[in-house]
């Protein structure tokens, strides 16, 4: 009895700490790649749209701010910190950002606070070898897109948003082969590249 536990928990860690090239690249979902490719070909899908899914999908989005500041606290660095790292796969994409605040405070206040908040993510975004060309303008919408609607202070309310906003000048169409080469190289990534799972247990400790 206790052999057999002892060979499940090895056949489990060692499950673990395993991975086929391309695990990312197909989520899960056989022919995925295949269909993507096609749907690209047919025009019923653009590269920009699969790139604007996975990245919603794969790391965190949002990040948020103190009440009246537009500092970047630890949380938001850590975010900014996988959102660039992302970001650094697919020189290919531009990104745009989206200022939000609360609905405490006058709209042209919080219009310019929600530019400010966006800004700071953008610089960050930057200081991490990001070219500024492609984060495109930045957009702020102030108070008038809340998370909660409601009128009182809610951290929820304070936020930025980066999206996936359209291809780099020069990548207009990415189709046949160049497709093919941007999944290819996911693929072979894949196999060696530590997932952020991995990387959070190491680097944040008991949080």
């Amino acid at each position: 009895m206790h052999k057999w536990i002892l060979t499940l928990g090895l056949s489990v860690a060692v499950a673990a700490c395993t991975r086929e090239a391309g695990y990312e690249v197909d989520q899960g979902a056989f022919g995925n790649a295949t269909l993507n490719n096609t749907q690209v070909m047919n025009g019923e899908l653009s590269f920009a749209q699969i790139l604007g899914q996975r990245f919603a999908a794969e790391v965190p989005t949002q990040i948020n701010f103190a009440f009246d500041s537009a500092q970047l606290d630890e949380s938001a660095r850590r975010i900014l910190l996988r959102q660039a790292d992302w970001i650094k796969q697919f020189p290919e994409a531009r990104f745009r950002v989206y200022g939000h605040t609360d609905r405490v405070g006058s709209a042209s206040y919080n219009q310019r606070l929600g530019q400010r908040r966006a800004n700071a993510a953008v610089a960050f975004l930057t200081q991490q070898g990001i070219s500024r060309s492609r984060l495109e303008a930045v957009v702020s919408f102030g108070k008038t897109r809340p998370l909660i609607d409601t009128n009182e202070r809610d951290r929820r309310n304070r936020r930025t948003v980066t999206e996936v906003s359209g291809l780099a000048d020069g990548n207009k169409q990415l189709l046949d082969g160049k497709y093919a080469e941007i999944i290819y190289r996911e693929y072979v990534d894949s196999a060696t590249r530590a997932s952020y799972i991995q990387r959070d247990q190491v680097s944040t400790g008991d949080e």
